[in-house]
């Protein structure tokens, strides 16, 4: 009696994937190249239209790419306008950007809370906050036993100090 074919889905074991269809294979857009092609590249620019190339095809493209060939200088000029003009909300973010616009002391609100919470005057020198944050964060620290709200004091010390943190790296004269 012959002995049936058990196909446990294994190349060796059996016909592994005879069932499937052969899977397309891109070959690059280059010209007499036979490569498979996995690097889409822009056919031409503001388009969506892509070429696609192997990676060495792909690297010599992307050389010799110039985003501007064939704009005039009025087209230039009216996508560098666009492309500023999209990204300006970018230029005014950062950590603290939610602090809002600053005033005349060129502090925002959040800015200004901090000095507050640390005792400070807005004009304090890099060596007064530190000296602000060390004091104040040694006498709420959790491990003192001082309990639930000298923990929030020391979150609202902790988190003025991360505030204002940059300003610690900006030069000044009173330091």
């Amino acid at each position: 009696m012959p002995r049936a074919k058990i196909n446990w889905g294994f190349p060796k074991w059996g016909s592994y994937g005879a069932d499937r269809e052969t899977a397309t294979v891109r070959l690059c857009d280059y010209e007499s190249c036979t490569e498979k092609a996995d690097h889409p590249a822009p056919k031409s620019p503001l388009s969506d239209h892509k070429w696609w190339f192997c990676k060495r095809h792909a690297a010599e493209y992307n050389r010799n790419w110039n985003f501007f060939e064939g704009m005039t200088s009025e087209q230039v000029q009216a996508y560098a306008h666009g492309e500023a003009h999209e990204a300006a909300g970018y230029g005014t973010s950062g950590v603290y950007g939610w602090g809002g616009v600053t005033d005349a002391d060129g502090l925002t609100a959040v800015e200004r809370k901090a000095f507050e919470t640390l005792g400070l005057e807005s004009d304090a020198a890099a060596k007064e906050i530190k000296a602000s944050y060390h004091r104040l964060a040694k006498k709420y620290h959790p491990d003192t036993g001082a309990g639930e709200a000298a923990v929030k004091s020391f979150q609202a010390v902790l988190t003025s100090y991360e505030i204002l943190k940059p300003r610690l790296e900006k030069p000044d004269r009173r330091r």
